[in-house]
């Protein structure tokens, strides 16, 4: 249905490509999208097997009306979910996307009504089987090296997801030596103590390997959490202060700023302005990210998750993009990574995520009790719910870290107690 009445908000004859991850509802929804665009008289080209970042740069770059990513990126492998891009690549404008969830919800006082017809005859739409757009995104990375990694062991954490086969393919090609776990994807172990979420696995392979550098990535590989030399994790606040530094030392830094979230490091801030580059603070969200980029010309921006922009490459978060930067400022400055690192310093930060039944009714007296204790305990705090789990997400920052702790442990009794 979702295909179907895309294909026809679209108009004409609209071309979309489709891409997903390793799930085992992926594959459903994949052919099912593709059933809809087509029975709307559009032409759905089909990625199969790829990553978020990919669908953005082939409908960038090959001219499609759209992109459709069938993926529930770091959640486990039961959920499942779409995301849609428009022609340029970046997350449909929510003036739509909220036009298409009144429609599924069956609310059609925004769509103009339920009944859309269905193509017959020559007005049937196409399948093409589009695999050569995903060699292609394949090829971009790879041209955006500047040097061989030879000589370089990379450990890679494909997270059983979207980059269990591109990430080898993109590493090896550049000369490293690869080491790679979470490349046994069977449609159920997607996230499965593997990737970003959960480095541990690859902490282990770097240190047991004796390697320079280690990847993780999420479900469909628009995040990249990193892990240096002596296995310690590196943070995405901690990936925009190598890059950050890095793009700024060779020039490429627009007025010598970033962009990042309020749930980002305070340290990060304090940190890149020792490096006479500033943070343009913006919500929580990659989409916001990506909008204050656009108004502020920044060309680097992201979220402590590790989801990174380059719009000077992309214009959405790419994991592989992102460890593809690391590694040029690791090669070109022959050291390791946590020396990269020196002038990083982060405060003390707690995060924790309550699961809740009801998200509305679990944040009932929770702003103004963060508020209290902000002043009380001199913090800063964070709460909210979740976009893509029932969970309430906490983050309280500042110089004690018993503090920190202390007021997560008091925001997530009360936010359980509005659960009972």
């Amino acid at each position: 249905m979702l295909g179907w009445y895309f294909g026809e908000r679209l108009k004409g004859k609209c071309r979309a490509v489709i891409g997903k991850d390793t799930r085992l509802s992926s594959y459903m929804l994949e052919y099912s999208l593709a059933a809809g665009l087509t029975a709307s008289g559009a032409d759905a080209y089909i990625m199969h097997v790829t990553t978020t970042p990919s669908v953005s740069f082939v409908t960038r770059c090959d001219g499609f009306d759209c992109g459709i990513m069938v993926s529930a990126s770091h959640n486990p492998y039961y959920d499942n979910g779409i995301k849609l891009l428009n022609g340029q690549g970046e997350k449909m404008e929510d003036a739509v996307i909220r036009i298409v969830e009144s429609y599924l919800d069956g609310d059609f006082s925004l769509s103009g009504g339920k009944d859309i017809p269905f193509a017959s005859g020559k007005a049937v739409g196409r399948t093409v089987d589009y695999v050569s757009g995903r060699n292609r995104y394949i090829g971009h990375l790879i041209a955006l090296a500047t040097c061989s990694y030879k000589g370089l062991r990379v450990g890679l954490d494909g997270a059983n997801g979207s980059a269990f086969s591109i990430a080898r393919s993109v590493f090896d090609a550049l000369g490293a030596k690869t080491f790679v776990i979470g490349d046994a994807p069977n449609g159920e172990n997607v996230n499965e103590n593997v990737g970003s979420t959960k480095p541990e696995a690859l902490q282990k392979l770097v240190r047991e390997n004796s390697l320079d550098v280690g990847f993780a990535f999420d479900g469909d590989a628009d995040r990249c959490i990193a892990v240096d030399e002596r296995g310690e994790v590196v943070t995405g606040d901690e990936e925009m202060y190598i890059c950050a530094d890095y793009l700024n030392s060779r020039g490429l830094l627009t007025d010598n700023k970033i962009v990042c979230t309020v749930l980002s490091n305070g340290g990060l801030i304090k940190s890149l302005k020792a490096l006479g580059i500033c943070c343009v603070l913006c919500d929580v969200g990659d989409k916001n990210v990506c909008d204050t980029m656009t108004k502020t010309g920044a060309v680097l921006g992201g979220e402590r998750s590790g989801h990174i922009i380059f719009s000077k490459y992309e214009t959405t978060g790419d994991g592989l993009l992102t460890a593809i930067m690391v590694m040029e400022a690791l090669a070109e400055r022959k050291c390791a990574l946590s020396r990269l690192l020196r002038g990083y310093k982060s405060l003390p930060q707690t995060m924790i995520s309550v699961p809740v039944i009801d998200k509305r009714t679990a944040m009932d007296g929770v702003e103004k009790l963060a508020e209290k204790l902000e002043k009380e305990l001199h913090l800063k705090i964070i709460a909210r719910p979740s976009g893509t789990e029932r969970v309430v997400r906490v983050m309280a920052e500042g110089e004690s870290e018993e503090n920190c702790a202390l007021a997560c442990k008091i925001l997530s009794s009360k936010i359980l107690e509005n659960c009972d």
